[in-house]
């Protein structure tokens, strides 16, 4: 096959013997990961300090149980005041009024900069600053007031601690999302004569759902994770129902291995979801082909999709 351009001349190619390009480190890589692999297989086999009778035995208690409901319902809760705040965060964020664009800003710098533990302490402790809740009119008559320590349960406490930061980078990741969405968009409805509030719930929001439901799944399974940090308030979750036992068993890695094998169970269900949620709200954004489950659990590349035959 010969091609001229500019009066050169380009000499053909063969392909014939054309080989595939070798990769050894592929094969390196490969092999080092099998040793590591093996090795971890055998220490989990050999080594009889993990008590995997133990891990049997309690891996399925009623204790454990109520535990694990702990964890569910606290995440479940936090997330929902997490998102529903982070609304109204990233909506005053892109306000037109620089105070209240300027106190979400603040908010989001300050539940940001300091940590949850930190701040679930705080509020598991708020009677020693505030030791009367009262509800009233500002700088007059209350309604109705209350013990802070009766108000403030563990309960409480993990739930404003763990929501209130979560509505902070709630906040900036659907006001990134809002960002991603082209003004152009918004334009052309608003010449078709929709009105704002039509234009943000048919055009703006599902185009933006695209980059805010990969980080807000993220976000649920780390929320999931967080929740292990109540432990400190006494509150009853998953691994401080597990050192309560091993407290008094003294069979710390066995009883650390059932909460390990519990919280992988239910962040890879929720692995599994956000990746169909995400498929969902990703239609006629890729190429890709559909992605069955055996697909995602072996972690199988998407198939590109061919691209349409043109008939004359």
């Amino acid at each position: 096959m010969t091609e001229k351009r500019s009066g050169d001349t380009v000499a053909d190619v063969d392909v014939a013997g054309a080989a595939h390009v070798r990769h050894p480190l592929r094969w390196v890589a490969s092999l080092v990961v099998l040793v590591l692999a093996a090795q971890f297989a055998h220490l989990l086999w050999t080594n009889d300090n993990f008590q995997w009778d133990v891990v049997g035995r309690y891996v399925n208690a009623s204790l454990i149980g109520d535990g694990i409901a702990i964890t569910l319902e606290l995440t479940v809760i936090a997330m929902a005041v997490g998102i529903v705040g982070g609304i109204l965060l990233a909506v005053g964020r892109l306000s037109d009024n620089p105070l209240l664009r300027t106190a979400c800003g603040l908010y989001v710098w300050f539940f940001r900069g300091i940590p949850v533990l930190v701040q679930l302490v705080i509020w598991y402790n708020l009677s020693a600053l505030l030791p009367r809740i009262s509800v009233g009119i500002p700088f007059g008559p209350e309604f109705a007031h209350g013990s802070t320590n009766q108000l403030i349960t563990p309960l409480v406490a993990a739930v404003l601690g763990l929501g209130l930061n979560e509505a902070a980078y709630m906040a900036e990741i659907i006001r990134g999302g809002l960002l991603a969405v082209d003004p152009g968009q918004a334009e052309a409805a608003q010449a078709l004569g929709m009105g704002g509030v039509r234009t943000f719930r048919r055009i703006v929001l599902p185009q933006a759902m695209r980059f805010i439901v990969p980080p807000t799944g993220s976000q649920v399974i780390n929320m999931l994770k967080a929740t292990s940090l109540v432990s400190v308030i006494a509150l009853a979750d998953l691994l401080y129902t597990v050192q309560s036992i091993y407290n008094r068993t003294f069979q710390t890695i066995p009883l650390l291995l059932v909460a390990c094998l519990w919280y992988l169970v239910i962040t890879s269900i929720l692995y599994v979801g956000q990746s169909f949620i995400e498929h969902h709200y990703a239609r006629g954004a890729t190429r890709n082909a559909r992605q069955g489950f055996w697909d995602f659990v072996l972690m199988r590349r998407r198939r590109p999709v061919p691209p349409p035959e043109v008939t004359a």
